[in-house]
Order: structure tokens, then C-alpha cells, then sequence
């Protein structure tokens, strides 16, 4: 069979071939006796897929002339892009389109649903320049195009410049539709949208929108109801349209980038430098029209090896500039959407470059222009609408790595650098403040901030406080490390100062030693005995369980020492002898651990140091345990408990559970050292309930560690398995050495 025959006259050549009348094909296919003559006859347009398979089902057609006949119908279905001249030409496919499978499966559903008639009939694809809009729409209507008997259209509609006007696309539309010039020129504007609205609601025509500038752009171009179907594709998300689906597109996932690449450079010559592939993708941001200027660069300077191109890329000032190929840049296309902003918007992108964190809230953006949080939301959310900042549905932004770059250097271009500077400074007021306001909720004598305290975000519970700390994380270590390296030394030791009992909280976060090490330099620099005693102690208190520095910790806590005996603070002349004793127990030095133990209960009884006094008795406790005086580490356990469930007791709140806990914890090491396993099991669920209610997740985990040991000892299998995969659970939050041993335990019980 020969493609250029048009579909009836293959038709009825294979029925001829077959011996079959009209009538028995119908009753063969399902089609109707009416149908298949239009068909042969040429009268009706080209049959959709299903039609197609039930006719080749009908005439026994093998599987290879099914797909002919198949063929047949694509040939005669071809996409047609309408031009601003009004000539009709095909758009140029990609064939190397990568990835999106996700995307394409989101739009092939909207294509069976309005094929139905009831589904929605638009769907608008946005996000920010060259992320691969235009690419996916145009990939979908080729794949599609077979499901759209009546013709696959794509209009450019130039929305960010020179848009086109919405009344030539409507002509443009009408006339590749078949309308007459007769029938246009009898109607006016509002005419012809109508007229297309009733021809796409009668027929079932796949029309792609691409580069939309606004929603008053497409509206008139949009059907209303019927089985066609209308891709729009805008950087905005054109909000303002109602009865749309949405698909938000971004960068691709990191193998489809490097798959990408590969497919533009070639497997043989992206699999020899693979690493170098792997980094050109992450330094491209992921952004395919980024990702296809690095390949057409290698492709045409086959002499570079990918390890150069890394080389050019790393370099952040240069970036932008090096992604160019011919005609085509990377900055250009974010140029476009820039030059559209507002002054205000514009400047806010400018000044988000400056943000250090991978997201951010609106906060961000009152605090570096001095405004309020809801006057930065409304500008952030037009950098939304032009695509040039992503929102998520958790209420963050994110601004793409490259536009990160190009913001960059329009700050550099355009702001002056006391402005640059004044927003810089405002950025890290704010977070460090708010770092202390809400790190003081764990700090005793503090607890909710001060009811002159006018913040950015909410921080009324402890729970909003704990949140912000760690969701912002990134970005107040990061303004924490600025002001060390500007010398704000007071503002780093006060900052550090408010953070030590939040530490408690996630020890093995991983930066505390970072923090501590910052502020007890600060404190150095200040030349200050008692902050230098206060910051070594927080130090030294890190460097054992969250390095295994063990030596190193009870040479800072000896430092500490030597600094409060020279300010004369009974207080933290405790604290750096408390904080050498797990060190020196986990060296085996028990004895040095237990004289220190006892000298800084006495100086924390003197000092009036309630929580001081609790933390030395636990340690006092842990120490006679390890000489073989469990019954008299019970009894000083027991004061614990016995002081923190007395009437009007000076500690109270989360510092008293997180006490209690810790006590209770002891008491079942203190019953697994005598072989009191159930009352030892008894404690450790106890603790473990506790320090899972006050979010101690690192004591929590050992917990189980320790009920997992204690009710293997006693024959529970069952529960013990449990418990040692809650405490593998936890993961990150534990500490290592625990999960090592609740993993060995696990893997010695007997195979469930």
C-alpha cells in the first residue's frame, strides 16, 4: 500500500481484497454501513484511532498492515501551525525530546477527557522561560495528533514580544479551520470568537496557544465546552481564567537532564566523560533551553572535552554569558520577562538574589525592602505571574539557580552598592533576631518572646518557634557565618547564646560544632572571661557525641574552666567540668569523670544552677554506675525525680519533661546493670514516650536501643524487633553509633 492514497481508497482496497460487502464490515468493525462509505467515498474526515483499530479488526488485518493502515490516517492528519502571515507551515520537531513523561501522561488525560465532551477543555501550561513549555505542548500535539481528527493547530502567539493581536489570531484560527472570507467579513470581533467557539465545541480539533502574554490574550480563543482540546503555554500562570486545568513545569529531574545531554552529544562521547555530563546538568540548573546551549556547544566545538565546559560554567559571574549558541541565549530569555516586571517587582527579584537559603518565605522579601510581609507577598506573587519565581503550595518561593545568577547581576548593574548593602544587613538582622527570639523558647528564664516583639513570622508556640528554626536552617546559619566574618561578634555570641538549648533538641543536626566554634571565636575577639568561658563550654558539650572529638572536648571544657575561675562564675566552672565527663567516660577515664561530677554538683548547689544541678546528679549517677554502683546511682537518679515532681519546683515546662525523661531513661540503665530487666524495660518505654512527646528525637532513639536490649534479655522477640526498627527510623536524628548497634541487635534475633 502506498502512503499517498488517501485513507478511503486504501479502505476500499482491503475490503475488496477481503471479498466483503460494506454491510458486512459494518457488522464486522461495529462502524456504520453510512460511515464506512463517507469514508471510501472521501465525504467524511479522517476516522479517529479506535475507528481505525475496529475497522482493521473487522477486515483480520495482521498486525503489520494494521499499523499501515494506521500510518495512513497520521499522513492525513497533519499539525498545522498558524502563522502571523497567515501562511500555514509544520512547527519543527525536537527529536531528541527527553523526559516528561509525568507531563505528557497529565496532557494525554486531558485529551480523553475532552474527548468525552464533559471534561475541561483548556489546559494551561506555565513557568518560568526556558523551562521547555513550547517543546512539551508542541511533543504532546504530535503524539496526539491521531486522537484529533479535525486538525492539530499551533498558534505563537509572541505574548512576551510584540504580542500578537487576539483579533488576527481569531481570523487566522477561523480561516485554517475552512471559514470563508465571505462568513468573516460578516462578522465583527465578537463574532468570530463565537464562531470559533462553536466550531470547536462541533468538532474535535487539538489547538495549541503557545506564549501567551495574559489572559485577555487567549480568552477569545478559548472554546466553551465540546471535545476539543486547547494547550496554552504562558510563563504566567494565567490565574485570572476560570474552568482551566493547570500543569506548573519547571526544571527537568537530574537524569533526564544528563539523558538530555546525552542524547545531544551522543551515548559514546557523554558515557566517556559521565561525571563531567552529570555536573554540566547541575550547573545548567536542569533548564532544558540551558541544557540545549551547553550541547549544541560541545556539538559544534568537538575539540572541548565536557570537563572545559564544567570549567567555563563554574564560574558564577560567567555563567550566564557562556550559555549562548548563536542566536540563542540564556539571558535573553530571562531579559524578556524582566523587562515586563514593575519597578517594585523588579527590584524585589533583584534584591531575592541576595537570599542564601535554596527557598524562602514572603518574610524574606519585607525584610530586605523594610516592608510589610503582606505588601512582599503581592510583589512576589507578580514575579509568580511572569514566571520568574516559583511558588509552592507550602506557602515558599524559589527562584531558579540561573535566574539566581541573572537577578545577580542586575543587582550589580543596577542598585547602588549602599543599597545592595543596607538590604544585605537588613536581611541578616532579621533572621539572626529572629533565630534568638525563637531559640529562647527553650532557654529557661525565657520561654514566649515579649509581647514589644513585632515580628515577620509567627512565633506565639514553641512548636512555631521550633519550626521556623529548622525550616530556615540554611539561611540564619548562613547570615551567622556573614556577621563572623564582619566582626559583629556581639550579635554571633548573643545568637549562639540563645541557640544552646535548642541544640539539645537536634544534636546531630550537623553544623552545632560550626556555631559553637563561630561564637567562641566571637568571644576570643571580644576578650571577654565569661563569654569565653560560656562559648567553649558550648563547644566542648558538641565535640564528643557529634565528632568523637573526645580529647579535644575535655581540653575546651579545661579551657572554659580556665576562663571561669578567672571570671569568677561558680556557674560555668560547673558546666566545663560537667562537660568533660562524657568525654572522659567514653576514653574509659571513669574516675576522672566521677571526681568531676561531684565537684560540680557542689558548684552548681553553690551557684543556686537548678538545671546545672540536675545535669551533674544525672552525671554523678552515670558514673557510679560505671564503678559498679548501681543501687547508689538508683538513689541519685531517683533525686531527680523526686526534686522535678516537688511542688513549686524551679524548673518547669519543656526543660522539666526533657529532665524527667533523661531520669527516667537512667533509671533502666541503672536496673539493666543490677539484671532488673523488667523494671529496667519498664523505665526505658517510659522514657522513650517522653522524649518522643517532647521531640528529643536523638534520646528517643536511644531509648529504643535500650528497651530493644532489655526486652531481648528477656525473651519479648517480638517487641524487640519493633523497637530497634523505630529506633533505625529515626535515621539522621539518631546518633550513628546507636543505630550501628540497634541494626546488630536486629540482625542477631532470629528471622521473623
Amino acid at each position: 500500500m502506498s502512503g499517498e492514497k488517501s485513507f478511503g481508497v486504501v479502505l476500499r482496497g482491503l475490503r475488496q481484497r477481503g471479498r466483503l460487502t460494506i454491510e458486512e464490515l459494518a457488522e464486522a468493525s461495529g462502524v456504520s454501513v453510512r460511515a464506512i462509505g463517507d469514508m471510501e467515498r472521501g465525504r467524511s474526515r479522517v476516522p479517529q484511532r479506535r475507528t481505525v483499530v475496529a475497522l482493521a479488526e473487522g477486515l483480520g488485518l495482521a498486525d503489520a498492515e494494521r499499523e499501515t493502515l494506521l500510518a495512513t490516517v497520521r499522513a492525513a492528519r497533519p499539525i498545522r501551525a498558524v502563522a502571523v502571515a497567515g501562511t500555514v507551515v509544520p512547527p519543527r520537531s525536537v527529536g531528541d525530546f527527553t523526559g516528561r513523561g509525568a507531563e505528557l501522561a497529565r496532557l494525554r488525560e486531558a485529551a480523553e477527557r475532552a474527548g468525552t465532551g464533559v471534561g475541561v477543555s483548556v489546559l494551561v501550561v506555565s513557568g518560568p522561560p526556558g523551562c521547555g513549555k513550547t517543546t512539551l505542548a508542541l511533543k504532546a500535539a504530535a503524539d496526539l495528533a491521531e486522537e484529533f481528527p479535525d486538525g492539530c493547530f499551533v498558534v505563537d502567539l509572541h505574548g512576551v514580544e510584540g504580542p500578537v493581536d487576539t483579533g488576527e489570531a481569531l481570523l487566522k484560527l477561523l480561516k485554517a479551520l475552512g471559514v470563508s472570507d465571505r462568513r468573516l467579513a460578516q462578522e465583527d470581533a465578537q463574532g468570530h470568537a463565537g464562531l470559533l467557539r462553536a466550531l470547536l465545541r462541533e468538532r474535535r480539533c487539538l489547538v495549541v496557544l503557545d506564549n501567551a502574554r495574559d489572559e485577555g490574550q487567549v480568552r477569545p480563543l478559548l472554546p466553551a465546552g465540546g471535545r476539543s482540546l486547547v494547550l496554552v503555554t504562558s510563563r504566567r500562570p494565567l490565574s485570572g481564567l476560570e474552568d482551566v486545568d493547570r500543569l506548573a513545569l519547571s526544571e527537568m529531574a537530574q537524569d533526564e537532564a544528563v539523558e538530555l545531554l546525552r542524547r545531544i552529544l551522543g551515548a559514546e562521547r557523554a558515557g566517556a566523560e559521565a561525571e563531567a555530563v552529570a555536573r554540566v546538568a547541575e550547573l545548567c540548573g536542569r533548564l532544558p533551553l540551558a541544557l540545549r546551549v551547553a550541547g549544541n556547544w560541545l556539538t559544534v566545538r568537538s575539540g572541548w572535552t565536557v570537563d572545559h565546559l564544567v570549567w567555563r560554567l563554574a564560574d558564577e559571574e560567567r555563567r550566564l554569558g557562556a550559555l549562548a549558541a548563536g542566536d540563542v541565549r540564556v539571558e535573553a530569555a530571562f531579559e524578556l520577562s524582566y523587562r515586563q516586571l514593575t519597578g517594585q517587582a523588579a527590584r524585589l527579584l533583584r534584591l531575592l538574589s541576595l537570599v542564601p537559603g535554596p527557598d524562602m518565605t514572603a518574610a524574606y522579601g519585607a525584610a530586605l525592602t523594610a516592608t510589610g510581609v503582606f505588601e512582599a507577598e503581592d510583589v512576589m506573587e507578580e514575579l509568580v505571574e511572569a514566571g520568574l519565581l516559583q511558588a509552592s503550595f507550602t506557602g515558599r518561593y524559589q527562584l531558579h539557580d540561573l535566574l539566581r545568577l541573572f537577578a545577580r547581576a542586575r543587582l550589580s548593574r543596577e542598585e547602588e552598592p549602599g543599597e545592595r548593602e543596607a538590604a544585605e544587613d537588613r536581611l541578616r538582622t532579621w533572621l539572626l533576631e529572629t533565630a534568638v527570639v525563637a531559640g529562647r523558647w527553650y532557654e529557661p528564664g525565657y520561654g514566649a518572646p515579649p509581647s514589644s516583639w513585632q515580628g515577620l513570622v509567627p512565633l506565639e508556640t514553641v512548636e512555631q518557634a521550633r519550626a521556623w528554626l529548622e525550616s530556615e536552617a540554611f539561611a540564619w546559619l548562613a547570615a551567622l557565618r556573614s556577621a563572623a566574618r564582619r566582626g559583629e561578634h556581639t550579635r554571633v555570641v548573643e545568637t549562639a547564646d540563645a541557640l544552646d538549648w535548642f541544640a539539645s533538641l537536634s544534636l546531630y543536626w550537623g553544623h552545632w560544632l560550626e556555631v559553637f566554634r563561630l561564637s567562641s571565636e566571637a568571644a576570643a575577639a571580644l576578650d571577654d572571661p565569661y563569654l569565653q568561658a560560656v562559648h567553649l563550654n558550648y563547644y566542648s558539650q558538641v565535640l564528643g557525641p557529634c565528632e568523637h572529638r573526645y580529647r579535644e572536648g575535655i581540653e575546651r571544657a579545661d579551657e572554659a574552666l580556665e576562663y571561669a575561675r578567672r571570671a569568677q562564675d561558680a556557674s560555668q566552672q560547673g558546666w566545663a567540668l560537667l562537660n568533660a565527663i562524657f568525654p572522659h567516660r567514653q576514653l574509659g577515664e571513669v574516675q576522672k569523670g566521677f571526681d568531676k561530677a561531684r565537684a560540680a554538683v557542689d558548684l552548681f548547689e553553690a551557684a543556686g544552677e537548678y538545671e546545672g544541678w540536675i545535669d551533674a546528679i544525672g552525671a554523678y549517677g552515670a558514673t557510679l554506675r560505671d564503678l559498679g554502683r548501681a543501687e547508689e546511682a538508683l538513689t541519685q537518679h531517683q533525686r531527680i525525680i523526686t526534686f522535678l515532681n516537688a511542688p513549686n519546683c524551679p524548673v518547669s515546662g519543656w526543660t522539666a519533661d526533657t529532665y524527667r525523661a533523661a531520669a527516667t531513661d537512667a533509671l533502666g540503665s541503672d536496673y539493666a546493670a543490677l539484671g532488673r530487666w523488667r523494671e529496667a524495660a519498664d523505665h526505658y518505654r517510659n522514657a522513650v514516650v517522653e522524649f518522643d512527646r517532647v521531640g528529643v528525637h536523638h534520646r528517643e532513639a536511644e531509648g529504643l536501643r535500650h528497651l530493644g536490649e532489655a526486652l531481648i534479655e528477656l525473651g519479648e522477640t517480638e517487641e524487640a524487633r519493633s523497637c530497634l526498627r523505630k529506633a533505625l527510623a529515626l535515621g539522621d536524628a539518631a546518633d550513628g553509633d546507636d543505630l550501628k548497634t540497634a541494626q546488630k541487635l536486629l540482625d542477631s534475633l532470629p528471622a521473623e
